[in-house]
């Protein structure tokens, strides 16, 4: 659980950390990139572990309510499967061409 979370704390990050804070981007940054502990974050920043933890919870919940409103992570999931299928879909002979149209088609839909 907590590896599935930090990936996808990363990806989040990765999408939407231009609507962060320079504070809120170093945080996470050094919590989630660099895997520095609170006390680390802290001591470096001269603040308390709690406002270091504050800080990066109250970031995590933004960066959760910009993918609930822009799905940009979700898009791109999506984006890569049908990738994956079509990738598959070339390589196997046995795929018609209508089926692979068809996956073409659903990637264009995902933009």
């Amino acid at each position: 659980m907590l590896l599935e979370k930090t990936t996808r704390m990363n990806f989040l990050f990765d999408f939407y950390q231009a609507l962060l804070t320079d504070k809120q981007r170093s945080y996470m940054e050094l919590y989630y990139l660099d895997d520095l502990s609170l006390g680390e974050i802290a001591e470096s920043y001269e603040v308390s572990r709690q406002a270091v933890y504050d800080n990066i919870r109250r970031t995590e919940a933004m960066l959760e309510e910009y993918e609930d409103k822009l799905r940009l992570f979700e898009k791109f999931g999506h984006r890569q499967k049908i990738l994956e299928q079509l990738t598959n879909a070339l390589k196997d002979e046995t795929v018609t061409l209508d089926e692979r149209l068809s996956l073409i088609e659903q990637l264009k839909e995902t933009d």
